[in-house]
């Protein structure tokens, strides 16, 4: 997604893997610590990191590989003081089964003390948020107070996805900054199997719109609006891996753009009520 929003982009794997881990196998393997710090100290012997505008990570396979790529960042900040890093803090999602953990039990905490006060924009899921603030996320009231609390530790903002917004039918994302908040609605779009990596590619898209200095509800909007016209071709094509390429020029112009909304208590608590009254009709 980056390279087709027309970034040069240095990938530096955590691991080289037959197949996403939402399959029952995968076959590969996991790269240590030292294997990052080596690809990373190879960058650094070409001088690359005084031309890095941004940074991201995602999924880590440890506590070792983490440090080094929070290394990473601090290099580039010394030759780049202006380097946005983005932070994705994978570690888990709500599942038709319940909630998952599927990181390394040394992640969690790791990515609170380390990574959080390095980040400049965090994109956790609502699990995620909710094991990083250390409190119940189960509403967009409760997602602006824990994503404010992760503020406090450094970053400018919280972006949170996957977040229930009042009915069964849609789905909201959620950006937080300290004085302001914003909210992008779209609908669910329902899918035989579920389609894993759209965390993933939310958050590059983000950070891209960001880096070209969307302000943080524009750049919301239009990765939102991305990956919801990338699902939409998922679904038509019948897969199981998201159509980015077939889905390529709604990366860069999505055909339906979804608004972000200043948050609204009130409107939230209204909607949320409308919807409890609904229900009750329909029993």
């Amino acid at each position: 997604p980056l390279q087709r929003l027309g970034f040069e982009v240095w990938p530096v794997h955590a691991c080289q893997l037959s197949n996403h881990t939402g399959y029952p196998t995968a076959r590969g393997r996991v790269f240590g610590a030292e294997h990052v710090e080596e690809v990373l100290a190879g960058l650094h012997d070409r001088d690359a990191f005084a031309q890095c505008a941004g940074v991201l990570s995602g999924w880590l396979g440890g506590a070792g590989v983490g440090e080094a790529i929070a290394r990473a960042v601090e290099h580039v900040r010394a030759r780049r003081p202006d380097v946005l890093y983005l932070c994705d803090p994978v570690m888990g999602d709500d599942t038709v089964c319940g909630e998952r953990m599927y990181c390394a039990t040394d992640i969690p905490d790791f990515i609170l003390q380390r990574l959080v006060p390095l980040a400049d924009v965090l994109t956790p899921n609502r699990f995620e948020l909710a094991v990083l603030a250390r409190k119940p996320v189960r509403t967009p009231a409760e997602a602006v107070a824990a994503a404010r609390t992760l503020l406090e530790r450094g970053p400018r903002l919280v972006v949170v996805t996957s977040l229930p917004c009042g009915g069964e039918e849609t789905i909201a994302c959620l950006a937080v900054t300290a004085g302001d908040a914003w909210t992008v609605e779209t609908p669910r779009i329902p899918m035989d199997t579920p389609v894993n990596g759209a965390g993933d590619t939310l958050a590059a898209l983000l950070l891209g719109h960001l880096l070209r200095a969307m302000p943080p509800a524009e750049a919301l909007s239009r990765a939102v609006s991305s990956i919801h016209a990338v699902i939409e071709q998922t679904r038509a094509e019948g897969r199981r891996e998201l159509a980015l390429i077939a889905a390529q020029e709604s990366l860069v112009n999505p055909p339906r753009v979804f608004g972000a909304l200043p948050y609204s208590p009130a409107a939230t608590a209204a909607a949320a009520a409308g919807e409890v009254a609904s229900g009750s009709r329909r029993t």
